[in-house]
């Protein structure tokens, strides 16, 4: 190798280039640096799987801008399991991929997918099972007479690994509603000193007392259920909820079939 120098004002200085070791640093820290710009920017894009305003044009670009109507197309290919929850199933292919790998491909994926802690709730290497719990907020919202309702939904997302394939498995049995009992139409209207809810605040906060929490099973209502008082919340809460089945199942393949990353190979 030759080793050249450089000259300023008369003064000689060695290139940075001169010491092997010093090479290998700079080199390293290069790799360091930009594999961190890359894992912080992946980590950052995969933070959840999909915010509710993306979802929610997806939907519509998939099934239409009526709720009404595309909840009640949905329903006819829809079947509710043994427990009256909505689960759908797909068993993902994975030709040449090891129960190992793909075990791995998956953790990685889930890690990088949720930010809640919790939301991994099973983890067992040795069954070959993944299960993860996490709550999409704020799905649907809607305005009736007396009250407002915000609608999430918490997914109970099952993967099962064997040589060569996944299975996963989707529930969603009941919506979680965060009701406002003073944000309807005629409330408003009752008084313009009132305080309103604005049907959103932090887990557990119960300083509120227009804001209350219930659970509507998904069975008991529309368009499982045609009578149904809040039909219009429930329709696009149906659709929200089916759109971001198919994006949870999108999600996973990607993961088998390309990596998170799409680096992840053992060529290093």
């Amino acid at each position: 190798m030759q080793v050249h120098s450089c000259m300023k004002n008369g003064s000689s200085f060695a290139s940075p280039f001169n010491n092997i070791n010093s090479l290998r640093i700079m080199k390293k820290t290069i790799v360091t640096l930009l594999a961190a710009i890359v894992l912080g920017g992946t980590f950052e894009a995969n933070a959840q799987i999909m915010k509710a305003a993306d979802l929610e044009k997806y939907a519509k670009q998939r099934y239409g801008e009526k709720w009404l109507d595309a909840a009640a197309n949905l329903a006819e290919g829809l079947t509710l399991d043994k427990n009256e929850s909505l689960t759908y199933q797909q068993v993902i292919e994975a030709p040449g991929k090891t129960r190992e790998q793909l075990y791995l491909a998956l953790n990685y994926w889930a890690v990088a997918t949720f930010k809640d802690k919790q939301a991994i709730t099973l983890n067992d290497k040795e069954a070959g099972c993944i299960i993860i719990t996490s709550t999409l907020p704020d799905i649907a919202e809607h305005t009736g007479t007396l009250n407002k309702y915000a609608v999430s939904i918490t997914p109970v997302i099952r993967i099962d690994i064997k040589e060569g394939r996944i299975r996963v498995t989707y529930t969603v049995q009941s919506y979680d509603i965060l009701a406002d009992v003073s944000g309807g139409w005629l409330s408003m209207m009752a008084s313009d000193e009132r305080t309103y809810g604005d049907s959103k605040r932090k887990k557990d906060d119960k300083t509120n007392a227009f804001l209350y929490d219930e659970q509507w099973e998904i069975a008991h209502h529309y368009p499982f259920v045609q009578k149904d008082a809040k039909k219009r919340t429930c329709a696009k809460a149906l659709v929200m909820t089916h759109a971001y089945s198919n994006a949870v199942m999108d999600k996973i393949e990607e993961a088998v079939r390309n990596g998170v990353v799409g680096n992840e190979n053992d060529d290093w």
